[in-house]
């Protein structure tokens, strides 16, 4: 390095030193985001919106350091209309905090609109409210979340066309039925496939409905092999848990995120998958509820993964007959077990960190 780049560098560093820091919040939408500045005091320095391209996100940062040093940002709809200005300002060595939306008290008080919002998103940074570290869904996990949607689709639609023929089989003729009543599923689909559409109204519609199936199907094969391959990829300790399929993995990743280094401790992870208690006391009541936050997909495969050992783990089966001998229902039971299995699927979790390629990506730079 010549004197002279390290005397500009020098420069730059007494500058950025001398500047004041400022807090930038943003309120995210489809278009446009809309960002405001404030002080460290909590003055507001200005507001303005920005179109939701790599050219605005450039050009709100830009906007943002014109008023000081930006170290932190809160940022709302971090998981969807924020997602990309989240991996931007990553990249740029930013702190993304996520933000949520204010609560009802407050917008009664100040009143509902983007700039609004996205003030109230840098004093939530500034006032210490928001601490998240913003879910990151680059890399794998984004191959996985999209996968997974496009195969839930799938099989959704596959269930629909199935309902659809064996209902038009039920009012068919005679001899078209019976010819088809002992066939299993994939040879219904088969013989169903090769009826010339031709012959009849009811001949075309089920040609149209077996073929569907069958195009359906195919992706449902495909999309499953690339969610497992990716799995394995990822972090293959999650399929050789006992009750742990792919689409279960798949969900609980997607939840856990590519940062799932975020998550402290086991606690935090149950409390994303919805399945710790929550404290419900009041004057001398004392109890716990149900805890129906969380996220949904990642619930569910817990409470998939539970069914699965019931039926073929000894050691749950142990457990769900001394519990029940206990007082409890089944259905705290599974609630219990849910809870340990969240514990231990966050042990495996936290023993295969995100790899590097994924860290590249997740900040933009692969």
């Amino acid at each position: 390095m010549t004197a002279l780049s390290k005397l500009q560098d020098e420069s730059a560093e007494n500058l950025s030193a001398e500047r004041p820091e400022v807090v930038l919040g943003v309120d995210t939408h489809k278009d446009v985001h809309v960002a405001a500045v404030v002080t460290q005091l909590g003055a507001l320095l200005g507001t303005c919106p920005f179109q939701a391209t790599a050219a605005g996100y450039r050009e709100l940062l830009d906007w943002a350091r014109s008023f000081g040093a930006v170290c932190r940002a809160g940022v709302e709809g971090t998981g969807s209309y924020g997602a990309a200005l989240c991996r931007y300002l990553d990249a740029e060595n930013l702190q993304v905090i996520e933000v949520n939306r204010p609560d009802r008290a407050a917008r009664r008080q100040s009143g509902k609109s983007d700039a609004v919002d996205a003030e109230a998103a840098a004093r939530a940074v500034l006032g210490g409210r928001a601490t998240a570290s913003p879910k990151h869904t680059g890399g794998t996990v984004q191959d996985l979340r999209v996968s997974k949607t496009v195969k839930d689709s799938a099989v959704r639609a596959r269930t629909q066309a199935i309902n659809q023929l064996k209902a038009i089989l039920v009012s068919a003729d005679p001899e078209l039925r019976e010819s088809l009543a002992q066939l299993s599923n994939v040879a219904l689909f088969d013989a169903c496939a090769r009826l010339d559409p031709e012959t009849s109204a009811v001949h075309q519609a089920l040609n149209l409905l077996a073929v569907r199936i069958q195009q359906l199907s195919d992706q449902v094969n495909a999309l499953t092999q690339r969610i497992t391959a990716a799995i394995k990829d990822h972090n293959p300790a999650l399929l050789r848990i006992q009750g742990v399929g792919p689409d279960s993995a798949a969900a609980l990743l997607v939840a856990a995120g590519e940062n799932h280094d975020r998550l402290g401790n086991e606690a935090s992870f149950a409390a994303l998958c919805g399945v710790n208690p929550v404290e419900h006391s009041s004057g001398k009541s004392k109890h716990r509820r149900l805890n129906r936050g969380g996220n949904r997909q990642a619930n569910a495969a817990l409470y998939r993964i539970v069914l699965t050992r019931l039926r073929w783990d000894e050691r749950t089966r142990v457990y769900l007959e001394r519990r029940t001998a206990e007082g409890k229902t089944k259905r705290e039971v599974i609630r219990c077990l849910k809870r340990y299995v969240a514990r231990e699927l966050f042990r495996c979790l936290r023993r295969h960190p995100l790899s590097e390629r994924d860290r590249l990506v997740r900040v933009g730079w692969a």
